[in-house]
Order: C-alpha cells, then sequence, then structure tokens
C-alpha cells in the first residue's frame, strides 16, 4: 500500500501546479505559443504530464555558489522567491509595459512643443517663378541673399473625445496590470512553499526510511545468530535479507528523490547553480482556525488580485469601445509658432502665426464600425471572463476547504494507525525473539510501520498544502503562509 500513499501525496503536488496554472492571468499565458499556461511537474511527476516549463517554476539566480551549506528558513525561501523568479520578473516587465501604453496614450493630449534656427542663402529665377515683367530695369535674377530664422512650435488637441477615451481605458489596463503583478506574487509564493514542503517531505521520508533500515538490519543480524544457534530455520535469515535489502533500495531511492527536489526548489528561489542549502523549518501540523466558507469566500471575492485584475479589464474594454465610437466625433487642434526671421540676427523682426481648426469626420468608410464591433467583442469576452472567474473562485475556495478537512482527517488516522503498526512490530519481535513464531510476522509488521511512516508524511504534506491553497484561494497567500505553515 505504500505506492498508493505516495501517489497520493504526488497528486496533491500535481495538483498545487494546477492551480498556478488555472491561476494564471489571461496576460501570464499570453506568452508565445509553446508555452501558454504549460507548467513542469516537480521531480515526483513525470515531466510528459503538464508539459513545458513555466515561467514560476523559473528564476534569473543571482551570484555564485558560496562553497558552503547555507541555512533557509520558509520565511527567506519566500523571500527569495519574489526576489528572483522568472514569473514575477516576467509579470513586472507586463505592468512596465501597460505603463509605457499609458504613456504613450497621455501624450496624444498632450501640448507638442519643438523649437528650431535655421540660415540660408538664395538666389531666384524670376521668370522661372512665371513672372514676365518688360519693365526696363527690372532685375530678372534676385540674390543671393541670405535668411535667418529662429522659431518655436507649439500643437495641441484641444478636444479630442477619442484620445480621452483611449487614456481612460489605457489607465484601467494599468490597474489591471497592477493587479496581475500581485497575483503573481501570490502564484510565486503557492510555487515556492510547495516546493518547500516537498522537501521536507523528502527529508521525514529518509529520516523514516534510515530508522527502518537500521531496524532491518538489527533483525538481520537477530535472525543470522538464530539461524547459527539452530534455534530458526535458514528461511527466516533470507526473508531477513531480503528485507534489509529493500529497506536500503527505498533508502537509495528517498535520497535521489531529495537531491532533484532540493534542485526544483533551488530553481524556483533563484539559488546560485551547485549552491548547497538545508531547510530549517519543518511545517509540523497546526489546525488551522476561524475559518468558514462565509469568510473565505468574502476575503476571497475582496482579495484576489486576479479577480479585482478582471474587473478593470472589463472597464478597460468599456472606454475601449466608448473611444471607438468617438472617432465619428469632431476634434478641435491648435497650432502656434513664434520666432525671428531676417536677413540676418542683427536685421530681424518677430513674426508669429496662430491658428485652430475644427475636424469634422463626415465619411471614413466601414473602418469605425469596424472598431467598435471589435470592441464590443472585446467587451462581452472580458464580462465573461470575470463571470467565469466568479464562480472558479467559488468552486477553488469549497474545494480547498474540502481538501483542508479530509487532510486533518488523514493526518489524526495515519497518526494512530502510525502507532498501532510499532506496537505490532514490537509484539512480533517479542514473539520472533521467544521462538514462538518465525520472522514472517516481524517482516510483515516492519513493512506495516514502514507504510504507516509514510503515510503519515504523505497525509502531512497533503493538509500542509492544502492550507496554503486555500491561502491562494482567499487570495491572502502572500500574507499569511508564513503563519499558516508556522515559518519564522
Amino acid at each position: 500500500m505504500l505506492w498508493i500513499r505516495q501517489l497520493i501525496s504526488k497528486a496533491f503536488a500535481v495538483s498545487a501546479l494546477f492551480w498556478i496554472a488555472a491561476a494564471t492571468p489571461r496576460s501570464l499565458l499570453a506568452q508565445s505559443p509553446g508555452s501558454q499556461g504549460q507548467l513542469t511537474a516537480p521531480p515526483s511527476v513525470s515531466s510528459g504530464t503538464l508539459g513545458t516549463q513555466s515561467p514560476f517554476l523559473g528564476s534569473v539566480p543571482a551570484g555564485k555558489a558560496s562553497g558552503t551549506v547555507i541555512p533557509l528558513s520558509l520565511g527567506d525561501t519566500l523571500d527569495r522567491g519574489l526576489k528572483y523568479n522568472l514569473g514575477l520578473i516576467e509579470s513586472d516587465m507586463r505592468t512596465r509595459a501597460a505603463r509605457a501604453e499609458r504613456l504613450k496614450s497621455l501624450s496624444e493630449l498632450l501640448p507638442n512643443i519643438s523649437a528650431s534656427i535655421s540660415q540660408s542663402a538664395e538666389q531666384v529665377n524670376l521668370r522661372a517663378l512665371g513672372l514676365k515683367l518688360n519693365v526696363p530695369g527690372f532685375p530678372v535674377i534676385v540674390g543671393p541673399f541670405g535668411v535667418e530664422d529662429a522659431r518655436a512650435y507649439w500643437s495641441q488637441k484641444l478636444f479630442d473625445w477619442n484620445a480621452v477615451e483611449k487614456l481612460r481605458a489605457s489607465q484601467n489596463s494599468l490597474r489591471a496590470s497592477d493587479y496581475s503583478y500581485k497575483n503573481s506574487r501570490d502564484l510565486v509564493v503557492l510555487a515556492v512553499a510547495n516546493a518547500y514542503l516537498q522537501v521536507i517531505s523528502d527529508r521525514a521520508t529518509i529520516e523514516s526510511q534510515q530508522a527502518q533500515l537500521d531496524t532491518s538490519r538489527a533483525l538481520y543480524q537477530r535472525a543470522q545468530d538464530q539461524t547459527k544457534a539452530g534455534v530458526a530455520a535458514r528461511i527466516d535469515e533470507l526473508r531477513a535479507a531480503v528485507e534489509l535489502q529493500t529497506q536500503q533500495q527505498r533508502l537509495i531511492a528517498a535520497q535521489d528523490q531529495l537531491a532533484k527536489d532540493d534542485l526544483v526548489l533551488a530553481r524556483i528561489i533563484g539559488l546560485p547553480p551547485g549552491q548547497e542549502f538545508t531547510v530549517t523549518d519543518n511545517a509540523p501540523y497546526t489546525p488551522l482556525q476561524g475559518v468558514t466558507l462565509e469568510t473565505a469566500l468574502q476575503d476571497a471575492y475582496a482579495n484576489r488580485a486576479d479577480y479585482l485584475g478582471a474587473q478593470f479589464e472589463v472597464r478597460a474594454a468599456e472606454l475601449s469601445r466608448k473611444a471607438a465610437a468617438a472617432e465619428n466625433y469632431p476634434s478641435v487642434t491648435s497650432q502656434v509658432n513664434y520666432g525671428d526671421i531676417g536677413p540676418n540676427f542683427a536685421n530681424s523682426h518677430g513674426t508669429f502665426t496662430a491658428a485652430a481648426s475644427v475636424n469634422i469626420p463626415i465619411f471614413q468608410g466601414t473602418r469605425v464600425r469596424g472598431d467598435v464591433l471589435e470592441a464590443d467583442a472585446e467587451l462581452q469576452q472580458r464580462n465573461a471572463e470575470s463571470e467565469d472567474l466568479r464562480g472558479r473562485i467559488d468552486q477553488e475556495v469549497r474545494s480547498a476547504l474540502l481538501d483542508l478537512t479530509s487532510a486533518a482527517d488523514l493526518v489524526n488516522v495515519a497518526q494512530s494507525n502510525k502507532e498501532l503498526a510499532r506496537e505490532t512490530l514490537s509484539e512480533a519481535q517479542d514473539r520472533f525473539g521467544a521462538g514462538v513464531t518465525d520472522n514472517i510476522e516481524v517482516v510483515q509488521a516492519q513493512e506495516s510501520v514502514s507504510s504507516a511512516d509514510q503515510a503519515y508524511i504523505s497525509s502531512l504534506y497533503t493538509f500542509n498544502i492544502a492550507k496554503v491553497q486555500l491561502a491562494r484561494a482567499m487570495g491572502v497567500a502572500e500574507r499569511t503562509v508564513k503563519t499558516y505553515l508556522g515559518g519564522q
């Protein structure tokens, strides 16, 4: 039954990664045709299960390996993840791009001011310009003469409702991008916490397997001694040898799994390649108090950054539709220039031009109608996505609470089962030592202890990751995960 319990634990690791994929906002998924919403599973899951690597499982490593083993608490690990995780860095770049788009929209309504200084020399053929005067003494060729001009130019849209609505839409898009960045921080917390808990689980598994190996070695030695003394059959020694080697195999596999999970955690938080570390927190079993379905849903709708960002995306789409309709509205522009012009600046005079114009669209083909239809389709899509997200939040909160409740029950049952299995093993060892029975009972009891230990480790991991998933569902992962897991 050991492999079944291991499968349950690994299923929760997959679940945590799917939470990252499902919760990733639309703007984060539209990165490249080959990486939309894809995630790489941790070493406990086949890499083909979830596809290519997600940016939230990568990082930008900083510095060089120190050559010493560095301690990492849960708080330190989360801080590093929030600083070096690739998904968060890319989200920040998208926020900067949204800020740049807003500045471009704002520039459409701001004045444009420029200045120029020019100097020219010119000679004019009047006949070439069509001036033919048969006046004695009137020159045909004028010049050469020089012109020097220093001038400032100012232009501005005095009224353009299309540009105004575009600016308002870009402002709401920027707000949505800011919330997308906050949502990315929660996704990083989820990814880092999952990887950290996986390492804790692996280390507990190694400790359990090492204890089982020591027990198997002691039982094998006892079986050898009893076989030599003639009070036990050779088959008892062989059974003990098989059990010893089985425990050795499990320990080797557990050590390999820990090494690979260490690499996953190091990648997520941006440790330099080859940097050795050790986790210092244990994330013990601590029941979560004071969280009900009603409060969890209220917190989720009030705090989920992806939901709040979706509402701003809807508002931006509404304003974009208004901007498209405003392409049919008149606009008013103005131009002013003032300068000093003359044959040279010592003999010059100031001149200026001031003008205002009204542009009245009369017929623009079907372009405006097409823009309105496109903007309307975008608005309907954003409304549908927002409503879908609201329903998904309800589902995620309810599922997380169900997982948390069942995981707590699993921990309690696993703890009781672990104690019973150890008592059974002690009884079987006493019976074998007294010669009442062979060591079949001992081997079976030891397998039960190994299975019970692994079940407890898996259920504890399941319980802790369920708390992290609930915090993510409520939109408070960054603020509460350390408290939920008991980290410093």
